[in-house]
C-alpha cells in the first residue's frame, strides 16, 4: 500500500496544488479573516509576541489560539497515520485530504468578522494536518504551507552546485524554487480573488485538493490492475 501511494504523493504534481493551496490560504486568512497566518506560525508567534508586550491580552488570544490549534492538527494527523497506516481500501493521507476538503467548505459559510477566528483555527488545522502528511517531493524534504525551509533547501543546493560542482544539484535546486514559485502563485492569485468573492474564495482550493485527492485514487487503481 505505502509503496503505490509514495510514487504519487511525493510527485511534483501533487506538491505542486498543496503548495499553491497553502499560499492560497495565507493570502485569504490575512486578507479576509483579520491579518491571521494561518500556515507560518513564526508570523503568529511574533504578532502574538507583539500584543503581549503591548499589553493587550485578550487580543493576544487571536494569535496564540491558531497556534494550538496547528499543534494539534499534527496530532490529529499522526493519529490518523498510525491508525490507517494498513488500510487496505485507502490510504491515510486520502483520509487527510478529504477532511481538508470538508473543513475548508465549512470555513467558506463561516460568516466575515464573526466567524474569523473560527475560520482561522480550522485552516491553521488543516494545514498542519498537509505540512505533516506531504513532506517529501521526489524524495527531497519540503513544505507546502511555507517556504522558508523550502528557500534554505533550494539555496543549499546552488551552494553544492557552485562549490562543489555537483550537477544534481541543479535539478534539486529548480524543483525547491518551483515549489516556491507556485507558493507564491497562489498567495497572489488568494489575493486577488479573496477581496472580490470574500470568504467563498476559499472553495477554490477545495477543486485542487478533490483533484490531488483523485490522482491518489487513480494511483492506487492503477496499481492495483
Amino acid at each position: 500500500m505505502e509503496r503505490w501511494n509514495n510514487q504519487m504523493s511525493e510527485s511534483f504534481r501533487i506538491g505542486a496544488l498543496l503548495a499553491f493551496a497553502g499560499g492560497f490560504f495565507d493570502s485569504y486568512t490575512y486578507i479576509a479573516r483579520g491579518g491571521v497566518f494561518a500556515n507560518a506560525q513564526t508570523g503568529n508567534m511574533i504578532l502574538l509576541a507583539i500584543q503581549l508586550v503591548q499589553g493587550h491580552f485578550i487580543h493576544a488570544l487571536y494569535y496564540i489560539i491558531p497556534i494550538i490549534a496547528f499543534v494539534c492538527g499534527i496530532f490529529v494527523d499522526e493519529y490518523i497515520k498510525r491508525h490507517f497506516h494498513h488500510t487496505r481500501h485507502f490510504h491515510w493521507r486520502q483520509i487527510v485530504l478529504f477532511i481538508e476538503i470538508i473543513v475548508l467548505i465549512i470555513v467558506a459559510f463561516l460568516p466575515l468578522g464573526k466567524g474569523d477566528m473560527l475560520a482561522n483555527i480550522f485552516i491553521s488545522f488543516i494545514c498542519a494536518m498537509q505540512v505533516q502528511s506531504f513532506r517529501n517531493i521526489h524524495g527531497l524534504p519540503y513544505a507546502t504551507t511555507m517556504c522558508t525551509g523550502n528557500l534554505r533547501s533550494a539555496t543549499d543546493q546552488l551552494v553544492h552546485l557552485v562549490f562543489e560542482k555537483d550537477s544534481s544539484a541543479a535539478k534539486k535546486a529548480f524543483l525547491y524554487f518551483s515549489v516556491i514559485f507556485v507558493f507564491i502563485t497562489g498567495a497572489g492569485i488568494g489575493a486577488l480573488v479573496t477581496p472580490i468573492v470574500g470568504a467563498k474564495s476559499v472553495l477554490f482550493c477545495c477543486i485542487l485538493l478533490i483533484i490531488a485527492l483523485i490522482m491518489l485514487f487513480l494511483q492506487r487503481k492503477n496499481f492495483e490492475d
